[in-house]
């Protein structure tokens, strides 16, 4: 059952450690398919190409989703999509999540497969889009990044579903925040909405309309121009149910 409005959940969080298994899906993957209205078994793809679709990460994917509850496939762009209609198999779902790694990849890839207007029409669709630092990043107009390497540089030709910035891993990467706040000063970033890690900001069409959180004493954060510099707004997370 597909969503009610167009909804993006962009996070900088959704695993945690297991025991018996690698890992266990957060409170944020279950966020997101509660999003999504599914009943039953909810259908989530996960999706890791910004990580080079890494197929032992898959099967930790799917142990995790046994464990959830989910109905969990893997939708892999390397060395060949491993669906006949990719287009068809994401307007399946009731959520998409997209891994984390290289966002500068990632948005390469899926432009040589033309997933942007895919991603798009699943998202019309009611489909819930969602996902973890690049995962996050790529739904917007762009973010910063370490994929051209160990100097953090911007990236600004996201999907732009959202028209807004990204910031990830706000508070565990110490230089995340000055570049955010210069590059919205110099006008790369338009205002650049960021997340601690284990928070999330929940999106019906463009607009935000809430911060979400797994872990305790995390934020979000709004960074706008004002007055020819950056002002940074926090906003207090409502804290999710541990799963």
């Amino acid at each position: 059952m597909p969503a009610q409005s167009r909804t993006i959940l962009a996070t900088s969080g959704g695993y945690r450690p297991a025991t018996r298994t690698y890992l266990e899906f957060d409170a944020l993957v279950h966020h997101a398919v509660e999003l999504s209205g599914a009943q039953g078994r909810p259908k989530v793809t996960f999706m890791g190409t910004a990580s080079g679709d890494q197929r032992f990460f898959n099967d930790h994917v799917h142990q995790a989703g046994r464990v959830a509850g989910f109905d969990i496939s893997t939708l892999d762009l390397f060395p060949m999509p491993n669906v006949e209609d990719v287009a068809g198999h994401l307007l399946e779902q009731d959520v998409i999540w997209v891994n984390g790694g290289s966002v500068a990849n990632l948005l390469a890839v899926w432009a040589v497969h033309d997933l942007g207007p895919a991603m798009r029409a699943a998202w019309e669709a009611g489909v819930v889009l969602s996902g973890v630092s690049a995962g996050s990043i790529c739904w917007y107009a762009g973010g910063t990044t370490d994929s051209f390497g160990p100097e953090l540089r911007a990236v600004t030709n996201g999907l732009a579903l959202l028209p807004w910035g990204n910031g990830v891993h706000y508070d565990s990467e110490e230089r995340r925040r000055p570049l955010v706040h210069r590059l919205v000063a110099d006008g790369t970033l338009p205002e650049t909405h960021c997340t601690d890690d284990g928070v999330g900001l929940v999106y019906d069409g463009t607009e935000l309309v809430e911060a979400v959180s797994e872990r305790d004493g995390k934020g979000a954060y709004v960074v706008r121009l004002q007055d020819g510099r950056a002002v940074e707004e926090r906003i207090e997370p409502r804290r999710l149910r541990n799963p």
